[in-house]
């Protein structure tokens, strides 16, 4: 048995059902991100123009930035592929760690970067705990046909 087969036994004999609130809690906001970076996605692009290395990629790394928000987010609520949606999230979490406090204001809407940190670990005990026990995953898991 390898190392992710024992972290996702291990996380479905000890996960509490309010952590899935948690989780439902952690899409909700990811999916609002995603819709404030889609109304401000010139902002969101000139943050990353800042940046020399990501001029180039400024244009898709906007648009992957604002796709994995929402799917993610979707994802992660309804508990479906949510290990594929939290590895997706992990590291836009890490770049706005960095770009937290820039002068456009755009990841202002919070305030702190102590908010970035706390989704970021969120997603990270996640992506071991898994979706947990009310999700579709669990529900594939028992429902193979």
């Amino acid at each position: 048995m390898n190392l992710l087969q024992r972290i996702d036994r291990w996380g479905e004999t000890h996960h509490p059902r309010w952590l899935d609130a948690i989780r439902v809690l952690l899409g909700v906001f990811l999916f609002y991100k995603g819709v404030v970076f889609i109304q401000n996605i010139d902002v969101l692009k000139s943050v990353i123009n800042e940046n020399p290395v990501l001029t180039v990629m400024s244009f898709w790394l906007a648009h992957y930035i604002v796709f994995a928000h929402l799917a993610g987010g979707v994802l992660i609520i309804f508990g479906l592929l949510t290990r594929v949606a939290i590895l997706a999230n992990i590291p836009i979490l890490i770049g706005a760690i960095f770009f937290v406090h820039t002068s456009t204001g755009l990841f202002n809407v919070h305030g702190e970067a102590g908010l970035s940190i706390l989704v970021l670990l969120l997603l990270v005990f996640f992506l071991v705990e898994g979706s947990g026990p009310i999700s579709f995953d669990e529900y594939m898991r028992r429902h193979p046909a």
